[in-house]
């Protein structure tokens, strides 16, 4: 499965939501999410583009491992993901070797237009973002669908980098 993903840096999420809710976009949730990336023993994720991931969504916990990046239009990657008890495998996880990376915390608001996977996210020392998710095996049909719903929001810009990977480049400007 690919996950075809744009997000976009806004200001006023608010105006956003009020705009997705007049083009028939559907509240699915509201939540808070904990991610908890995992650095590999011997293998640089930041060179091989890849991730682990532990996350608290709400009440589930989920372990994502996602693949190198696939195009520079957007995070189109591969996308593993299935339910684990979090505490247990980050002890596992912690007893192979891996260590505790950087954690990323936010408040996702999440909205279905067609077939497009809308996220209004507050993100903890970022700022707020609309992520627009497609899954799929057809990245350009995704990418063309993603399009789409991100111009009938009014929104503009493509943020290709992950939220790790903002939260780094900022630690590293401090």
């Amino acid at each position: 499965m690919l996950e075809i993903e744009v997000k976009v840096p806004v200001t006023d999420l608010g105006s956003i939501e009020t705009r997705l809710v007049g083009l028939g976009g559907v509240f699915v949730t509201e939540k808070a999410q904990e991610d908890l990336y995992m650095a590999h023993p011997c293998r640089d994720f930041g060179v091989t583009d890849e991730a682990l991931r532990l996350r608290m969504d709400g009440n589930a916990q989920v372990l994502t491992y996602k693949g190198p990046k696939m195009d520079a239009r957007s995070k189109t990657r591969e996308e593993i993901e299935f339910s684990v008890p979090m505490e247990q495998m980050r002890t596992v996880l912690e007893r192979l070797g891996f260590v505790k990376f950087i954690q990323v915390r936010k408040v996702r608001k999440e909205y279905v237009l067609d077939d497009v996977l809308v996220c209004l996210d507050q993100v903890e020392g970022l700022g707020s973002y609309v992520e627009l998710e497609f899954s799929g095996q057809d990245a350009e049909k995704g990418l063309v669908r993603v399009e789409d719903i991100k111009h009938r929001l009014g929104i503009e810009g493509n943020e290709i980098r992950s939220y790790l990977e903002l939260i780094i480049q900022k630690k590293g400007e401090m």
